[in-house]
């Protein structure tokens, strides 16, 4: 902790920049700080690498496929950090698995659309073509699929960020829960578990899903008001896979009967299957882990019938949150001395290396990309 500046009542620490949260964003931030050579603090209210949150586990999707302009152009910035990325750590990221849509083909069209506007080589498939070159899958409607895609090895990445961020300077703090934000004009002063305090003229609130709890009557006090965030708790499992580990690209299912479906190989652990945005809202702090058997069974029977290359029957469930804005866009804006992220809709973690420079710009005085403006 910065040194105290004060000996009468709790104790009262500084910093140049707070960043609070130790989640994939939050390390992203304090590592994109710390490498310009802020004084950075971050405060993670759980453990290192916990499995509270939206951040842990062993794999995340890493794909192009958006058909919209403003994350194509996110997705090729990301692209060139995670490699810079492991360029920094000595760590291998990302596996260049390839990833495949298929499914409506309103849906899939667009998305090649916005792939080829933007000069990411595609390949259109038939089903039968794609069922052929990835057994594993049955696909339906429309196939396409693109090679500068994979998967990111999540824990590692996480990992990676956070002793970046330490080997610059930052001092990564653990177990340590902010439970207030004062508006202080020019400054901030945080309330911690113990009574402490630390007072900022920067907060990062990389918070997600506990967002709207801890700075959104700060915001609105300023006059930005945080978009309804609806945090629910999703249940995507592994399934034990019967093909060898380069059988498996990231693929993305938009059903015929609508919604969508994610999956990816996590070595070791399985194939990775889960609904997108399905699940029931939660409070953060008080939310039960328990499985939905209906969920389950819901889950199973979609497996069955679309990922043949799994044992359906096996699944290992998986317990995380979303915290989901209402058009999912990311909310990436600074008020005052508070810089918030949230609604990450349970597509952020491939952006986490460019989000966390976005982030820092707007800690030190950059402005908001538009579309994630408060």
């Amino acid at each position: 902790m910065p040194p105290a500046t004060s000996t009468d009542g709790p104790t009262t620490h500084t910093s140049d920049h707070v960043v609070i949260g130790g989640g994939v964003l939050g390390a992203a931030t304090a590592r994109a700080l710390a490498a310009r050579g802020e004084r950075v603090l971050l405060l993670e209210q759980h453990d290192r690498g916990h499995v509270h949150g939206s951040s842990h586990g062993g794999s995340r999707i890493f794909r192009m496929g958006y058909p919209d302009a403003d994350y194509v152009d996110l997705t090729l910035r990301a692209w060139d950090a995670w490699a810079a990325l492991e360029s920094a750590s000595g760590r291998t990221l990302l596996d260049h698995t390839g990833a495949v849509d298929h499914g409506r083909p309103e849906v899939v069209d667009a998305i090649a659309a916005a792939l080829d506007a933007a000069g990411i080589a595609v390949e259109r498939l038939t089903p039968d073509e794609a069922a052929a070159r990835w057994p594993g899958i049955a696909f339906e409607g429309h196939v396409l699929a693109h090679a500068t895609a994979g998967r990111i090895r999540a824990a590692d990445a996480l990992e990676a960020l956070l002793d970046l961020a330490a080997a610059d300077g930052a001092d990564l703090r653990f177990g340590v829960r902010v439970t207030d934000v004062q508006d202080a004009g020019d400054t901030v002063t945080l309330t911690l578990a113990d009574g402490s305090t630390v007072r900022t003229r920067s907060v990062v609130a990389a918070v997600g899903a506990w967002a709207p709890t801890l700075v959104g009557a700060l915001l609105a006090g300023r006059g930005a008001s945080l978009p309804a965030i609806r945090v629910t708790q999703e249940q995507p499992a592994h399934f034990p896979s019967h093909l060898p580990d380069e059988a498996w690209p990231s693929f993305v299912h938009h059903p015929a009967d609508g919604g969508g479906v994610y999956g990816l190989l996590t070595p070791g652990e399985g194939v990775k299957v889960g609904f997108h945005g399905t699940g029931p809202v939660v409070d953060p702090d008080d939310r039960d882990r328990t499985p939905d058997a209906a969920e389950v069974t819901r889950l199973q029977a979609y497996v069955e019938r679309f990922v043949p290359g799994v044992d359906a029957s096996q699944p290992t469930l998986i317990s995380c949150l979303y915290d989901n804005s209402p058009d999912e866009d990311f909310v990436l804006d600074r008020r005052g001395p508070v810089t918030v992220a949230t609604g990450s809709s349970g597509h952020g973690f491939k952006f986490a290396p460019v989000v966390g420079e976005m982030l820092a710009d707007l800690a030190t005085g950059g402005e908001p990309h538009p579309r994630f403006a408060l």
